[in-house]
């Protein structure tokens, strides 16, 4: 049961001492992603549905690279720097996800780093 990291530069790097992903055994545990464009390293611009956007491409990316898929995920969390964003992030979210949908908690915070709107993690399995 060692634990690998999962990198690719499709997605944002680190912008902090933490991994993209890590690995263990058959399961996947994905850093939160927020609405970072990983050409630019920038946020990107535009309304909430745009970076809600970013941000699963982002979560693709790393998933994709840990051999695993939107499918498999198990369990996610959405953090919202305003509550009122929910159901726009929702029609988004939803549009990545197949029947069954995963398991979620969706909370609202006081900020997200770089003064992000949304930032979305992921649990699957591979």
């Amino acid at each position: 049961m060692e634990k690998q990291a999962v990198k690719t530069d499709k997605a944002p790097q680190a912008i902090g001492p933490y991994s993209q992903a890590i690995k263990l055994n058959n399961l996947v545990f994905l850093s939160g992603q927020v609405h970072l464009d990983p050409a630019t390293g920038y946020l990107v611009e535009g309304d909430i549905t745009v970076q809600t956007e970013r941000v699963m491409e982002n979560l693709h990316a790393v998933l994709t690279a840990a051999g695993s898929s939107f499918e498999k995920v198990v369990k996610s969390t959405i953090y919202l720097a305003d509550m009122g964003d929910f159901a726009k992030v929702n029609e988004v979210y939803g549009k990545y996800f197949p029947s069954p949908q995963p398991a979620r908690s969706t909370v609202a915070v006081a900020r997200l780093p770089k003064d992000a709107r949304v930032e979305i993690d992921v649990i699957a399995y591979c």
